[in-house]
């Protein structure tokens, strides 16, 4: 039997979800949606599902994440209920429900908790290097860079980094199982075979390495535009660039925190280029969406997306200021901004990767491969 949560839609509402009650189940959003089917009336279920206040329906679906917000959805609305936005919110709420520490939930529904966690990371960052720092050298290396090494030796930085990768990956993966059990393990009279973990298994790693589904969200009310889906491509471009500098800074730090100064050609440069370039291009383009508000899909913002595009900000620009004194031999500007860098980098990585919005490029790809597992077991009943 069904448990129903009358509370719901003020919880929700938490999360960024708009008037959903107004919805009068007209089936307007189900027609116009490109990922709508026989099988699935996309998204009018989730709509119902949180008009209900059928909570454990909606935990243990998948169809929250099958959806990329195109806008259309909300953009022909009668009633201006915004199921786009409802969908977005129903993500933030999945991730607060993933996740068994219920952080989440609370940097997703308290400025106090958000803003003060990043405080609390930044002043540890801050107390570490006021404490412990190298010495604060004036002296070049023989190629005139910057002797970072000796202000904030990479071995010890790296420590911090597998620290908390460890955290990270062990945060990420047990919300994930968590995601698991909801989703599959809610499947009680559904045999899955075993061998569908396996068969299904690369659909997730293509989906992670592509994002291609964001390609698909062609609509009606995009067909004006250019072929190539721009949305798309700088998700992505942000996406590979965001993964490339996490990989550098946590595994690979020894060599990405050098003071020999390489030619602009060389491996390690070009990918901290390809990062650099990615992410300021990601940044620039959700900024300028959000600001002008002129995609559906860009109209709402909750407090955790401006917070998130902020963070990686400051990351980025304090990273470039760092690498361009630091190619100009110009000490003292490197050691301040490379603290300052890494007390927006640490606060970002903490909150962003395990409990808020860079999990979604982890739950994503999980969502679409146990719905894949889920389909393939019913059609071999």
């Amino acid at each position: 039997m069904a448990t129903i949560n009358p509370g719901f839609a003020t919880e929700l509402k938490k999360y960024g979800a708009l008037d959903f009650n107004k919805c009068y189940n007209c089936g307007n959003c189900t027609a116009v949606c490109s990922l709508s089917t026989g099988d699935n009336s996309f998204p009018r279920e989730m709509i119902r599902f949180s008009v209900l206040g059928l909570e454990r329906e909606i935990q243990k679906s998948t169809t929250p994440w099958l959806c990329y917000y195109c806008g259309e959805c909300s953009a022909t609305c009668p009633q201006q209920t915004d199921p786009g936005e409802l969908m977005m919110s129903l993500r933030r709420y999945l991730t607060s429900k993933y996740d068994w520490t219920g952080l989440g939930a609370k940097l997703y529904t308290s400025k106090l908790w958000e803003f003060g966690t990043i405080a609390f990371l930044a002043l540890v960052v801050l107390f570490l290097f006021v404490f412990f720092h190298g010495p604060m050298t004036n002296e070049l290396t023989a190629d005139g860079g910057v002797m970072l090494n000796t202000f904030a030796p990479w071995q010890q930085i790296e420590i911090g980094d597998l620290l908390m990768g460890g955290f990270l990956a062990f945060f990420l993966m047990s919300n994930i199982f968590n995601m698991y059990l909801k989703i599959i393990g809610s499947q009680k009279d559904l045999k899955i075979p075993f061998k569908l973990y396996f068969s299904e298994f690369w659909k997730l790693i293509v989906h992670f390495g592509t994002q291609r589904e964001f390609s698909k969200c062609d609509t009606k009310l995009e067909q004006k535009k250019p072929a190539l889906n721009t949305y798309w491509v700088v998700h992505w471009f942000l996406m590979s660039s965001y993964v490339i500098m996490f990989v550098m800074i946590v595994a690979f730090l020894g060599w990405f925190q050098t003071d020999n100064i390489y030619a602009w050609f060389h491996p390690q440069r070009i990918l901290g280029y390809y990062a650099t370039v990615g992410l300021t291009i990601g940044i620039v383009y959700f900024f300028v969406q959000r600001i002008k508000k002129s995609a559906q899909k860009s109209k709402h913002s909750h407090v955790t997306d401006w917070t998130f595009l902020v963070l990686l900000f400051l990351t980025t620009i304090s990273g470039i200021l760092v690498h361009v004194f630091r190619l100009n031999g110009m000490p003292q500007p490197t050691y301040y901004m490379y603290v300052f860098h890494l007390m927006a980098l640490v606060p970002m990585l903490m909150i962003e990767v395990p409990f808020s919005k860079w999990s979604h490029l982890a739950y994503r790809p999980f969502a679409i491969y146990f719905n894949k597992i889920i389909v393939a077991a019913k059609k071999s009943k």
